[in-house]
């Protein structure tokens, strides 16, 4: 079944002092479910990851390898649109969640699949909408 994973399952796969076995797991997911993601993944990923190099957790090499890894993961990356803004302003304002994560969220609700996520405060929304959570304790 297909399902959206955020920026926090993937970078919990990726940073080696972050790895994690339930990100692990939903990245094995990924192989066998198609994976989807608003497109501003691949912005709060390369963001993090250049944040690591600097704050010296990764070596230059390493983030390349990362970089790497992370393009080529299975994910449908689908757009930001003006609608989605919207729709996503009105869930981040209701569960009090970065414009960022109520995009994921609105991803979820609007296609009606599972959110795939470690984010304590975006799994307690998703609850809340009555997705359904993967990966979250």
């Amino acid at each position: 079944m297909s399902f959206i994973v955020d920026a926090s399952v993937v970078l919990a796969w990726l940073l080696p002092d972050e790895r994690s076995e339930k990100a692990e797991a939903v990245v094995s997911r990924m192989v066998a479910d198609r994976a989807h993601a608003p497109s501003l993944l691949l912005l709060e990923v390369g963001n993090s990851l250049l944040h690591a190099q600097r704050r010296t957790r990764i070596s230059a090499a390493t983030h390349t390898d990362l970089l790497d890894a992370f393009t080529a993961l299975p994910l449908m990356l689908e757009p930001i649109t003006a609608e989605t803004m919207l729709a996503a302003r009105t869930l981040a304002q209701r569960h009090t969640l970065s414009l960022y994560d109520a995009c994921y969220l609105d991803l979820a609700l609007s296609r009606g699949m599972p959110l795939a996520t470690l984010d304590r405060r975006l799994a307690a929304a998703a609850s809340a909408e009555g997705l359904v959570l993967i990966g979250h304790p």
